[in-house]
């Protein structure tokens, strides 16, 4: 019993590890702060752990947690948390270091982007994340959200044209968007 006990630790571990990047941008992008971040697969990787013989035995274990994750951000966004993709007073804010492969690196104006994206409804927001940032399809955004494939559609086309409409992001939002 100990011997599996080990081997289903590691195996958390493992996956913590590796996913431990990923799962902080998302949660930044999601809270806009780091250290709400730092909560928030914090909190998420406490419950995984808990379930992690029923998270570790499904098909797609990081799609799992990225539920967890956007049910635990929904649940406190409910109780009216507030948050800020851009603080006021940045100069403590640490920056994230973006993959090398991440379109909306590439944006002039990061600053910019990330405050607009901080004025989308929240549903508008994960669906834009996870759809454009997280590079997710459809269907697994629909199940990260917990709802339709059309809900999603709707929610991410609201929200890339109400960054489209922002003067000096139409361009940005154009290149790193899809059709």
């Amino acid at each position: 019993m100990g011997d599996r006990k080990q081997a289903r630790d590691g195996e958390f571990q493992s996956f913590m590890i590796g996913r431990w990047p990923r799962l902080m941008r998302t949660a930044f992008l999601l809270t806009g702060e780091q250290h709400a971040a730092e909560d928030l697969v914090q909190s998420t990787l406490e419950k995984a752990f808990v379930a992690w013989r029923r998270v570790g035995s499904a098909d797609d274990p990081e799609a799992y947690v990225r539920r967890v994750m956007i049910n635990l951000h929904a649940r406190r966004h409910r109780r009216r948390l507030k948050e800020f993709l851009a603080p006021r007073d940045d100069s403590g804010l640490v920056r994230e270091i973006a993959d090398t492969g991440d379109r909306i690196a590439q944006a002039d104006d990061r600053r910019a982007l990330l405050t607009a994206l901080a004025q989308l409804p929240a549903r508008q927001r994960e669906a834009v994340v996870l759809r454009y940032w997280e590079d997710l399809t459809e269907t697994q955004a629909a199940e990260a959200m917990g709802c339709s494939v059309g809900t999603v559609k709707s929610n991410a086309a609201k929200g890339i044209a109400k960054l489209r409409a922002i003067p000096g992001l139409a361009e940005t939002v154009t290149q790193g968007g899809r059709k």
